[in-house]
């Protein structure tokens, strides 16, 4: 297993061993003690799938308070994975970073609580599995709108299939009020 610090703290690419023979592929895709050595240590408490068709946008999301890391990665097909720094104090507020992820390079991406995230499925159908830090709280739920045009984030499309709750998300500025705080690693 490979982790590798993206430019936003507490963001990481984790790139697990690949295992290919006449049957096909084998990766561990998760060892507590392995991701604890890679600087994920916290304890993750809900799992959750999704299936989207081509063109699916789901984000940008987060949860405040209680907010989420999240352990994500893509079981079948292809997406492009967004993270957002949207802590207030942190040294890289209101950048974003996008990763390809699927099934074939079985990458993984774990994004700290305080950062928006979301993806965008670029094959015919993606399956998406995520790991949790923390419970989902239907009333702590908040999002920033996928297009906000101060985040300038390289979508790859232009008129992707939303959810009216995504569609009616306000942009990074219109939440200030409601977004968590930067906590620097003390570690």
């Amino acid at each position: 297993m490979k982790a590798t610090a993206l430019d936003i703290p507490g963001v990481l690419l984790i790139e697990p061993g690949l295992f290919h023979d006449t049957r096909g592929l084998f990766c561990e895709i998760y060892h507590a003690q392995r991701y604890a050595d890679a600087g994920i240590s916290e304890r993750f408490v809900q799992d959750n799938f999704s299936r989207s068709v081509r063109g699916t946008l789901r984000g940008l999301h987060y949860q405040e308070p209680h907010g989420q890391g999240k352990l994500v990665m893509v079981v079948e097909g292809a997406v492009y994975d967004v993270v957002v720094d949207i802590r207030t104090g942190s040294p890289t507020f209101g950048t974003w970073q996008g990763v390809d992820l699927s099934s074939d390079n079985c990458r993984q991406l774990y994004i700290p609580p305080g950062c928006a995230h979301g993806f965008c499925v670029t094959s015919e159908q993606a399956s998406f599995l995520y790991k949790c830090t923390e419970f989902y709280s239907p009333r702590d739920e908040r999002g920033i709108i996928w297009n906000d045009p101060a985040l300038a984030i390289s979508w790859p499309v232009t008129t992707p299939l939303l959810s009216p709750k995504d569609r009616a998300y306000g942009t990074l500025a219109a939440m200030k009020d409601q977004l968590p705080r930067y906590r620097p690693s003390t570690g």
